[in-house]
């Protein structure tokens, strides 16, 4: 290795002024072995550069060559892969991972070793040594070109000297001083021996020097040898007064600690002190309840806004204190139990107050709103009198009575009802269920006898009839209902039978009334006008928009009062309502914890439920009376209803209005295509008279109606859609029977009945405008234009037949290939025989066809659609076409004959103007 090292030396790093210190033999792992040469350089200028150079051998062998090489500033990590165990692998981290195999692990770790050295020593930035052994990293010490002497070789300290310094370079004070004393000796140079004896005399007369000036200082030793004795008796004697000290200072320590430890009780006791006075503060400040917040919630007014304020103040008060989070040992103090105790009973009593309170003012409401509604005199049936002919006289408007005043009572108790709902759930459950109840059975009746008015204002009914009843049976009733409400307010999920007697009463007569006005008398759409369909759209709006305002107002006000969330519901179902009512809640929150957001949601829902749930049967039943009245009253029903519910969509898309709304939808839609059934039924059901004639058949009239009806009503509708489809389902009826009416017509040609009910249904068409059906208006067009034209040929016939004989042999000679100048050699269609044909068609006799014709046309034609005159006009024109056809012939076949029609084209047209105005 050492020759190759020398080789390297002076064929590769001489040349380019640097020096080899360390060399390994290296391949490449995880590759065919391919040896070469990681070489630790630097440069003999400065300033210094360290490098690792790879060297390999050329392809010949003979020679090596430099191939790659890195700045050991670039290096950042040596990984030697065990620091313990002898491994000849070791990875070089540049800007990519060099993984190398040394030849052998001692010249692996003098590579290391010496590219450790120069780190430290070169580099300001050091590299990273991974499983390296400590022994390796031998700690250089720090030296400069100023601190080493001159003539003395700098040389890296450690182990391997011979490694990394085997040469060293003077300095400059080093050079200076060899050439002063080479000028001394001239022979320094041609002589060396001679030189080398002078250095060794000159070095002998120094030694002489310094052995004779360190005995000249003999006595100076011995006076510094004194000088330390004296020294030291005086440390001994310090040492004793130091000792002296230190037995005084051990009685004061002891002093010390004494009074440190006395202190540290007095500072416990303090801090124990001030920590008990601060946990008393904190039980006095919050479990002590004011005397007149007891007072108002042992005495408290809850009929007045001031008493309501002073409970409402005390409730809060007396929940901060029960709910107080106390600290760890305070719930094991008497003090405090006793404390906890009596707000519980002070809970418990305003609870039990509260709760009572309100379902005497639920009670008091319920009787004031039964008065009222007594009061307005809605359809109650008399006792004693015929239910038929004894109705009340109706004497105010179509509306509902207003609950805004009892709701603005009642919210002043809401955060009482917060308080309630927080603290005793099932007085706060119980409140709820008696709520429902007499509000269900209140809004029964006024709903019940609003839709009884409704009915009435829709049939036209003006039947007279006595006043219910005098006043004090009026209070008799009352009086009774509220007896049996307050028989029931002692518990508040007590029984309300009494009340539910009461409402089913009042629903079967409602009921019965209900059913006679179902079971009137049909009535066709024929025997309605305009204003009795307004009339029915303005009431079934009417109806809708009292019901609206009451059931936001309503469902707005529970959310208020019980402190339930009111959005992002769910829809249900009626079912849900009966299980709140049959106890569904109290048996899962018979605990008195609250229900969850999503429960309140639900609860809001199942509530109105129940207090409402009558508004959905009678919206049925007043749709189909107003179907009954007139089927058409559908689309008015499906637009109201359809924006009502868009309506209430965008307020609440699973609020109780809009589910119930979108419930009657459901219904009204399907009556809605009911009744396109039907009018497609009664189209295929239409039978035509065999001794009439068919005119405008009644199906498309009705589709004109149902159309231009329809127009008006969906203008800016929601669900133009639904319109859309019906028109396609009705134009697709229409044209079907059209064409199997005319085919089973006896009596009026079957190209009359198509053209007059495809040309009225286009007119139609044209206009409405109806955008989805443009292509059935082009259709019909279509198809009147065709069936004028086949009825105008077929009615016209051949008006001159025995001219029209004669040219059809005409045209079938010279179709055989005579030519038409040659016809008139023809025996059969000479000159002879076409004038004798000619003078059997006057003029006269023109025109007596053609007045007959015009007959049997007004027969067939009706004058509804009026298309005498089109007719007429088109018949008229083809009649000329024929004429000019034959005098085509005659000129081409008869050239120079001098034969013509005895009626000219002029004549023609004053026949038909002239038979025209006669009739």
């Amino acid at each position: 290795m050492t020759a190759i090292k020398h080789a390297l030396q002076r064929d590769i790093f001489t040349p380019n002024d640097e020096r080899l210190l360390s060399i390994v033999n290296v391949c490449k792992a995880g590759k065919k072995k391919k040896n070469c040469f990681l070489c630790a350089t630097v440069t003999t200028e400065r300033p210094v550069q360290v490098k690792v150079v790879k060297v390999k051998k050329s392809d010949k062998g003979d020679f090596y060559k430099r191939q790659i090489a890195w700045a050991l500033r670039d290096l950042a990590v040596v990984d030697a892969k065990d620091a313990i165990k002898e491994n000849p692998e070791f990875d070089l981290h540049f800007e990519k991972i060099y993984k190398w195999v040394a030849s052998s692990t001692a010249e692996k770790n003098a590579f290391i070793s010496c590219i450790w050295k120069l780190n430290q020593r070169y580099l300001r930035k050091k590299i990273d040594f991974v499983n390296v052994s400590s022994q390796l990293l031998e700690e250089l010490p720090k030296v400069t070109e100023e601190s080493v002497p001159s003539g003395e070789n700098q040389s890296v300290t450690g182990g391997d000297e011979e490694a990394v310094d085997e040469y060293q370079e003077l300095n400059a004070r080093e050079e200076q001083d060899i050439e002063i004393m080479m000028e001394g000796c001239e022979y320094a140079i041609s002589n060396a021996e001679a030189f080398a004896e002078k250095l060794s005399r000159e070095l002998q007369v120094l030694d002489g020097a310094n052995i004779q000036s360190i005995m000249a200082s003999e006595k100076q030793v011995n006076i510094l040898m004194k000088l330390l004795d004296e020294a030291l008796k005086e440390v001994d004697q310090i040492e004793l007064k130091l000792s002296s000290y230190e037995e005084m200072l051990q009685s004061v320590k002891e002093q010390m600690d004494q009074i440190s430890e006395s202190n540290h009780l007095i500072h416990l006791s303090n801090t124990n002190n001030v920590k008990l006075l601060s946990e008393i503060e904190f039980l006095v400040n919050h479990m002590d309840l004011a005397k007149g917040h007891i007072k108002a919630l042992q005495e408290g007014d809850l009929a007045s806004s001031r008493g309501i304020e002073a409970c409402t103040n005390a409730a809060d008060a007396l929940l901060q204190c029960m709910n107080v989070a106390l600290r760890p040992g305070h719930d094991m103090l008497l003090a405090v139990k006793q404390q906890q105790q009596r707000f519980s009973d002070l809970r418990e009593l305003f609870a039990r107050r509260l709760a009572s309170h309100l379902n005497n003012v639920f009670v008091q409401q319920f009787t004031q709103a039964l008065l009222q509604l007594y009061n307005r005199s809605y359809f109650l049936s008399v006792p004693g009198h015929d239910q038929s002919s004894t109705l009340a006289q109706h004497s105010v408007e179509l509306t509902l009575p207003n609950h805004h005043p009892f709701h603005r009572d009642l919210l002043r108790y809401a955060k009482l009802m917060e308080w309630l709902k927080s603290t005793d759930y099932g007085k706060y459950e119980g409140l709820t269920k008696n709520y429902m109840d007499y509000l269900s059975r209140l809004y029964e009746r006024e709903i019940k006898d609003f839709f009884e008015v409704a009915k009435i204002k829709m049939t036209g009914t003006t039947k007279e009839s006595k006043k219910f009843a005098t006043l004090p049976r009026k209070e008799s009733a009352v009086k009774q209902e509220t007896e049996s409400l307050h028989g029931s307010s002692g518990k508040l999920t007590g029984s309300t039978s009494s009340l539910n007697k009461l409402s089913v009463q009042s629903s079967g007569n409602r009921r019965s009334q209900s059913s006679s006005l179902l079971d009137m008398g049909n009535m066709s759409a024929s025997d309605l006008d305009v204003a009795d369909r307004t009339k029915f759209d303005k009431i079934f709006e009417q109806v809708l928009s009292e019901l609206e305002p009451l059931c936001l107002a309503e469902q707005d006000f529970i959310s208020k009062f019980f402190k339930l969330q009111q959005h992002q519901s769910i829809p249900g179902t009626m079912a849900e309502a009966e299980d709140l009512d049959g106890g569904t809640l109290s048996r899962q929150h018979n605990c008195g914890t609250p229900l969850p957001v999503s429960s309140e949601k639900d609860m809001i829902r199942q509530m109105m439920i129940k207090i409402f749930r009558c508004i959905e049967p009678e919206l049925n039943n007043l749709i189909a009376l107003g179907d009954k009245i007139d089927s058409f009253n559908s689309l008015y029903m499906l637009v109201k209803m359809s924006h009502h519910v868009w309506t209430a969509q965008n307020v609440d898309p699973a609020s109780f209005l809009s589910t119930t709304l979108g419930n009657v939808l459901v219904t009204v839609k399907r009556n809605f295509d009911k009744c396109i059934s039907n009018q497609i039924r009664q189209m295929e059901e239409v039978k035509i008279s065999k001794k009439s004639k068919v005119g405008i058949l009644p199906f498309v009239a009705e589709f004109e109606e149902f159309a231009g009806l329809a127009e008006s009503i969906f203008k800016n509708a929601e669900r133009r859609g639904d319109l859309d489809k019906a028109y396609t389902k009705l134009i697709r009826g229409v044209f079907v029977n059209v064409e199997k009416v005319a085919n089973e017509s006896q009596k009026t040609p079957r190209d009359v009945v198509m053209m007059e009910n495809f040309h009225h249904i286009f007119a139609t068409l044209s206009r409405l405008k109806i955008s989805c059906l443009e292509a059935e208006k082009k259709d019909a067009k279509q198809k009147y234009t065709d069936h004028l034209q086949s009825y105008v040929i077929y009615s016209l016939g051949q008006p001159l037949e025995k001219l029209n004989h004669f040219f059809e042999g005409v045209e079938a000679r010279v179709a055989q290939g005579i030519r038409e100048e040659e016809v008139s050699y023809q025996l059969a269609f000479n000159k002879q025989e076409l004038r004798k044909v000619i003078k059997e068609y006057p003029g006269k006799e023109v025109k007596k066809g053609l007045d007959n014709l015009y007959k049997k046309v007004d027969k067939h034609l009706c004058e509804e659609e009026n298309l005498l005159q089109v007719v007429w006009h088109s018949m008229q024109d083809e009649f000329i076409r024929q004429y000019k056809h034959f005098e085509g012939l005659i000129a081409r076949c008869y050239p120079g004959s001098g034969v013509t029609m005895e009626f000219t084209i002029q004549d023609i047209l004053d026949y038909c103007s002239s038979i025209a105005q006669s009739h």
